[in-house]
């Protein structure tokens, strides 16, 4: 399984979002710190879920690198997330 696939699949059953767009942008980075051959080292998150709302954006960013520690830990490399509630602003 590619891993957008799996982040997609983590983050959708820890938040049921109403919308989530996970982008690789591993070859923006390559012969950067962190990237390897075959890229799926460098994502960008885009997430609108209930399960936010009342949140800081710290707390926001907790919860999810709960939710992808495995992936953290291991293969990928950075992870930029842009977390709102429903209403706050939408996934381009």
């Amino acid at each position: 399984m590619r891993t957008a696939d799996r982040l997609t699949r983590k983050l959708t059953e820890a938040f049921s979002p109403e919308s989530l767009n996970v982008a690789d942008e591993s070859h923006q980075h390559e012969g950067h710190a962190g990237a390897r051959p075959g890229g799926q080292t460098h994502f960008r998150v885009y997430i609108v879920s209930e399960a936010f709302k009342g949140k800081t954006r710290i707390e926001r960013h907790r919860m999810i690198n709960a939710a992808l520690a495995d992936d953290l830990a291991g293969g990928v490399h950075a992870l930029a997330i842009h977390a709102t509630a429903p209403g706050e602003g939408g996934v381009p």
